[in-house]
């Protein structure tokens, strides 16, 4: 299968009278012809052939396509289609046509290979398209389905409204202003979600500030937010969440996208970044118990984050200035986790050489972070209990106790009121830890944290390793976003480190991930953490890839080769492989290929 870019002014067939006018319909077709996609307007009425041939009105030119393959009648009806007893066959929203059938916005058209999006421009929506919350959601997953399977932009637009009697209003503006591939309704009496369709959520972007202008102008009280697939999530009910949590941090007649929902939490060295309500409420949380002397215990997963919550503590208490000491108790060397803890004399025990300070007299005056306290034997247990009740620990050897000024911030990721009941935590060392107890979620149940914690992960990775950011294609986004993520965040930051050391372009696709990512859900099993599977990419890609994948490496590898062959001359290298030049520069851009300088040779007499 060949491609081409899109279709410059000269080289569009006019159709009908030539130029969109008067007679052109508000109907346009969204036409994606391999890594090309284009608009194709539709007449107010006529014939429109579809194929190869010299006269065809929408000339295609993949192989797929036949040269007589289809026809479109625009009618003052609407639009239908026919195909033409063509090789391949045309399919309408995924099923194969053998007789005339009508368009709708919305409907997705297949010419053998080449896929067409029925759209129109800005028409009034008539009331009757507004949507019952349940319906308007099965619109949404379709609608996202769509927008991950071609690669267009997706926006959700909220409004809260900001006074009683404005409903009557809002739908005013529905009325005049929602185009005919757009959907609306109301998620609640006083919550509206509109889908927008082929619209970027950034304000200045066509489209989406008229709508947030018109909205406003009805209800000038109201919060606005907008959420867009899939950089803000890849499924229906996190983007109607970040589109709502947007509107929230809205001042009223305001407008916010997803984006800048997102809080920067600046903690010293560390910076934390909280997209997700729950998370949201529990640093709050946090913040608050921090101006207490209480001890706070944090239960979650292994990797959701939980030394970073600590930290938090550490650095929003009075005792920010102080040590914050994290210790591991899981890793503490067996038979000298005491040691560790609460030091030694010298000679206490067999190389024991000279004195040592043990890890909750070195946070004197700060904070001291039990990770995994849930691994404590059970000797340790009651040394630390009485060192938390009477603050005074006793060095390994020595006999004299020492006064410890500290606060105890302990996590684990087990079920600690089981271990008690089993026996195997003590009961009153955990009422003691956990006088304020908060729980991490996971990242599977934070879904709205996936796409930005990705990026910025990334971003970090690449500055690291000092070479230019790289952008994560909407199927690596949405693979992201399908993963049980059972190492949860620890995981997806080791992730990013690997793709930005092994990927070579400028865009991370899908088959640069793990295969095992390829195919799990969200809802995959909870297990320890692992490293991922860092496959070589080259083994990545040969993991069942679709056929379009497998093309556009096939193309990427034979550009690659004919560039060092031709010592970066693009004309030449464009000969070598029987490529247009025109076609080579665009997928050169498009494909992220680096051509080097030519070789400049000494000069000749």
């Amino acid at each position: 299968m060949s491609s081409a870019p899109p279709p410059s002014a000269r080289d569009t067939r006019p159709l009908g009278s030539g130029s969109e006018s008067a007679e052109t319909s508000a109907a346009y077709l969204l036409v994606l012809e391999g890594e090309s996609s284009w608009r194709f307007p539709l007449p107010a009425e006529g014939v429109v052939l579809v194929g190869r041939d010299d006269k065809a009105d929408l000339r295609l030119k993949d192989e797929s396509v036949s040269r007589r393959h289809a026809r479109i009648l625009v009618t003052d009806e609407g639009p239908r289609v026919v195909d033409l007893g063509s090789q391949n066959g045309t399919s309408l929203n995924g099923r194969p046509i053998d007789d005339a059938r009508p368009l709708l916005s919305g409907d997705v058209v297949a010419f053998g290979a080449v896929v067409a999006v029925v759209r129109a421009r800005h028409r009034p929506m008539p009331a009757r398209r507004a949507l019952d919350s349940e319906r308007l959601m099965v619109r949404l997953r379709e609608e996202v389905e769509r927008a991950l399977r071609y690669g267009r932009p997706l926006t959700v637009l909220t409004l809260a409204l900001g006074e009683q009697g404005g409903r009557e209003l809002v739908e005013a503006v529905l009325t005049s202003e929602a185009g005919p591939a757009e959907a609306a309704g109301w998620l609640d009496a006083g919550h509206l979600l509109w889908l927008l369709p082929e619209v970027a959520g950034e304000p200045g972007e066509e489209g989406l500030g008229e709508r947030v202008e018109a909205l406003l102008s009805a209800s000038p009280r109201a919060r606005l937010g907008a959420a867009t697939c899939p950089s803000d999530g890849c499924d229906a009910e996190t983007l109607v969440a970040a589109a709502r949590t947007a509107a929230q941090t809205a001042a009223p007649g305001g407008f916010a996208s997803a984006a800048e929902g997102v809080t920067r939490l600046a903690l010293a060295e560390r910076v934390v970044l909280v997209a997700d309500p729950a998370m949201a409420q529990l640093y709050a949380l946090l913040r608050r118990l921090a101006a207490s002397e209480l001890p706070v215990l944090i239960r979650g997963e292994t990797g959701v984050g939980k030394e970073n919550a600590a930290f938090a503590v550490h650095h929003w208490s009075r005792r920010a200035g102080g040590p914050f000491v994290p210790v591991n108790c899981a890793a503490l060397p067996e038979g000298l986790v005491e040691s560790e803890l609460f030091g030694h004399e010298r000679g206490a025990f067999t190389g024991a050489t000279h004195a040592r300070v043990g890890l909750l007299e070195s946070a004197q005056g700060g904070t001291v972070f039990l990770d995994e306290v849930g691994e404590l034997p059970a000797s340790a247990q009651a040394k630390l209990l009485r060192a938390l009740e009477v603050r005074r620990i006793t060095r390994v050897g020595e006999t004299r106790e020492r006064p410890i000024d500290i606060r105890v911030v302990a996590a684990t990721h087990r079920d600690l009121e089981a271990e008690v009941a089993q026996g195997r935590f003590r009961q009153d060392l955990y009422f003691r830890l956990g006088a304020a107890t908060v729980l991490l979620p996971s990242l599977r149940e934070r879904p709205r944290e996936v796409p930005m914690l990705a990026r910025d992960f990334l971003e970090r990775a690449c500055s690291a390793l000092g070479r230019p950011g790289l952008e994560l294609a909407s199927g690596t986004m949405h693979a992201l976003s399908r993963h049980g993520w059972p190492g949860n965040v620890r995981e997806l930051r080791n992730l990013m480190d690997y793709v930005a050391a092994a990927v070579t372009g400028n865009v991370v696709e899908p088959h640069h991930l793990p295969a095992r990512m390829l195919g799990g859900g969200r809802g995959a099993p909870v297990g320890e953490p692992v490293a991922p599977e860092m496959a070589p990419v080259e083994v990545a890609r040969r993991a069942r890839l679709p056929l379009a994948q497998e093309i556009r490496e096939l193309e990427r590898r034979r550009m690659q080769e004919a560039l060092e062959e031709a010592e970066g001359v693009q004309t030449r290298a464009a000969a070598l492989i029987g490529m247009p030049i025109r076609t080579f520069s665009f997928k050169l851009k498009q494909l992220g290929l680096q051509p080097r300088a030519p070789r400049r040779g000494p000069p000749t007499e």
